[in-house]
């Protein structure tokens, strides 16, 4: 994987540097509060230790395409996308009852077994889901905490705002009719490339651009031929990444490695989600293999011998082949809108190593 350009590995230290900084701080005011609140704290910093940094590192290169300088303080900026992933991941692992994430307890897991352990009253999974919608909640204000605290300016932090609002708007349709889709039980393959852009490629490509561009400047401060032309041109880079990127999110969740995902790969199809390999897979299949992915999609107990059985499905109707080739055609859709965007050399470069990275196979 070819990621050199990207500079991902000082983007991650900037990074993670930053959220180290604003954690020991809360960390301090926490504390002062009552010592009971120090888990919750615990929690969050075992959480933010994991990850990639893709929102991050799409919010760094939108700024310097934009003709933002490399300097502390966009790191930080970006940093705040971190903790929103946070408060999206715990919010998202309630709903669907994960048991584990980054290869650790979920954290309303990690909070009922800390009530069990401890001998408390009352309903152990009831205290680990408030926990979790608590700690949620609290990640998502953080957000904009760390952004306006990010050094860069009340004008850079307005204009970063309304992209962040933008943003946690659109995540918001695409996680509703995620769990509209699964409750409805729809296999329609439209509906589920819409929960795709919305819950994945705006949300972790083409906003984080945004972001970064609104970032470094109003468009008339920004690189020759920029404003308008630029944020085209990272939008027509940043969905069909965000698209391949989620498609292969959904691949691994039905066929990755465990060691490597973080949690069991057998999860996905357990708590039912309408993805687009699964929505070919049922568009394709005759009445009797059709029945059996209806009746294993969504089944929490579910074994692993049914989990190879709808593997041989999406493999036997060429769903999986056909999502490989939709990943390559968005790939090369958006190194194509690369190529005529008006962003810096060293951006260009960068974006085509990102999206690399984003949608390598992971074997």
């Amino acid at each position: 994987m070819s990621v050199g350009a990207a500079d991902l590995t000082r983007i991650r230290t900037g990074v993670g540097g930053a959220l180290d900084e604003f954690i020991a701080r809360q960390r301090r005011d926490l504390a002062g509060i009552s010592a009971d609140l120090l888990p919750c704290v615990d929690a969050i910093t075992d959480l933010l230790t994991g990850g990639k940094r893709l929102r991050a590192a799409f919010c760094y290169w939108g700024w310097r395409a934009c003709g933002g300088a490399d300097c502390p303080e966009i790191f930080a900026a970006a940093a705040a996308l971190e903790l929103l992933h946070a408060s999206a991941l715990v919010h998202d692992d309630v709903m669907d009852a994960s048991d584990t994430r980054r290869g650790q307890p979920a954290a309303h897991r990690r909070f009922a077994a800390g009530h069990v352990a401890a001998g408390w009253r009352g309903s152990a999974d009831a205290f680990g889901s408030g926990a979790a919608i608590l700690i949620g909640d609290l990640l998502l204000a953080w957000t904009d905490e760390m952004l306006r605290a990010s050094g860069l300016g009340p004008a850079a932090v307005w204009r970063g705002l309304r992209e962040l609002d933008a943003m946690r708007t659109e995540v918001f349709a695409g996680q509703f009719l995620d769990l509209v889709a699964q409750a409805s039980g729809s296999s329609a393959v439209d509906s589920a490339l819409r929960v795709v852009t919305y819950k994945s490629a705006k949300y972790t490509v083409e906003r984080p651009l945004h972001l970064g561009a609104a970032l470094a400047g109003p468009p008339a401060a920004r690189v020759a031929g920029g404003g308008t032309g630029q944020r085209d041109a990272l939008t027509g880079y940043g969905i069909p990444i965000g698209i391949a990127f989620q498609l292969r999110d959904d691949i691994l969740g039905v066929f990755g490695d465990p060691a490597r995902t973080g949690k069991p790969v057998i999860d996905d199809l357990r708590e039912g989600k309408r993805t687009v390999l699964l929505a070919i897979a049922r568009e394709r299949a005759d009445s009797v293999r059709s029945a059996v992915l209806d009746r294993a999609i969504g089944d929490q107990r579910l074994t692993e011998a049914d989990a190879e059985q709808v593997r041989g499905i999406i493999t036997g109707t060429d769903a999986l082949a056909e999502c490989e080739a939709m990943i390559e055609v968005n790939v090369k859709q958006a190194l194509a809108a690369l190529d005529s965007a008006p962003i810096t050399p060293a951006s260009k470069s960068a974006l085509a190593d990102l999206a690399v990275a984003a949608t390598a196979r992971a074997d």
